[in-house]
């Protein structure tokens, strides 16, 4: 199976979430992001990057389960259950940036980075290329309804219509739109081999969102997620530094110390290894 520039070998997928009876047991939501996350972490292990397989929230857990498979990134080691082994994390300095984020926490990041490279090259505005940049970071936090969580991290520091747009883009996976050549559910339905019924908070998200002010950021997100899977990409940081500085409201006390309501979710990928 193709998808954008990505190949996936239907039973190699279903095998690392637990085989066929595993994935029925899941709902609609959980296999799409088991799907999203898997071809993130096959472009990571592509280009050398932390990996991390399968991370879907099945219920019930594994009887060998260590962690629950919706944790974020940071939080879950990687790799085969018998060989997994946390990763160093490098210290982040006492007035942490968003850069610093990238280049600490989230990287390799090529899933965003893909993403937002495709949105400046075919002319999207500003905010729409900072939306993709930044639509998955926070699966690095927690990644059950990570665009809920993702938009409430970064409200205090982007525009509204940022926030929004990484807020709905993950209902609007569900739906197909032709005007702007999205055809995400009949991937899902190739995959997984029947039609997707979103869960009823996403029907109704999806209803909201389309009749929107801001429906056509929130697409364009879906759109540049779409096809941000290729492997063999080359992408970088450094074309979106001067828009993170212009879009990205970076506090001067840095990020997680400047007391707003989201500060502890910064905190928490800055230590996570603390105990309390």
């Amino acid at each position: 199976m193709g998808f954008g520039k990505m190949d996936i070998d239907r039973r190699a997928f279903i095998a690392s979430l637990g085989g066929i009876a595993v994935v029925e047991a899941m709902d609609d939501e959980t296999k799409a992001e088991a799907l999203e996350h898997f071809m993130v972490e096959k472009i990571d292990e592509a280009m050398g990057g932390h990996v991390e397989l399968a991370n879907a929230q099945v219920m019930p857990a594994a009887e060998d389960a260590t962690v629950r498979r919706g944790v974020g990134s940071l939080f879950a080691p990687s790799g085969p259950q018998n060989a997994r082994k946390m990763p160093a994390l490098a210290a982040m300095s006492d007035k942490p940036t968003l850069m610093e984020f990238f280049e600490k926490r989230w990287a390799p990041a090529n899933h965003v980075l893909q993403s937002a490279t495709r949105a400046m090259k075919t002319g999207m505005s500003e905010e729409i290329v900072m939306a993709c940049l930044l639509h998955d970071v926070v699966q690095n936090l927690v990644k059950v309804d990570h665009a809920w969580w993702g938009a409430q991290m970064l409200e205090p520091y982007v525009s509204e219509k940022i926030s929004w747009a990484i807020r709905y883009h993950q209902a609007l996976r569900f739906y197909p739109d032709e005007k702007y050549g999205y055809e995400y559910p009949e991937l899902y339905t190739r995959l997984y081999g029947k039609d997707y019924v979103p869960q009823p908070h996403i029907q109704k998200a999806y209803e909201f969102a389309r009749n929107h002010k801001w429906y056509f950021e929130a697409r364009m997100i879906t759109v540049n997620d779409l096809y941000a899977f290729d492997p063999n990409a080359k992408v970088s940081i450094e074309p979106f530094i001067d828009i993170m500085g212009r879009q990205f409201k970076q506090p001067k006390e840095g990020l997680g110390n400047d007391n707003s309501p989201v500060a502890h979710m910064w905190r928490t990928m800055m230590f996570p290894d603390n105990p309390l």
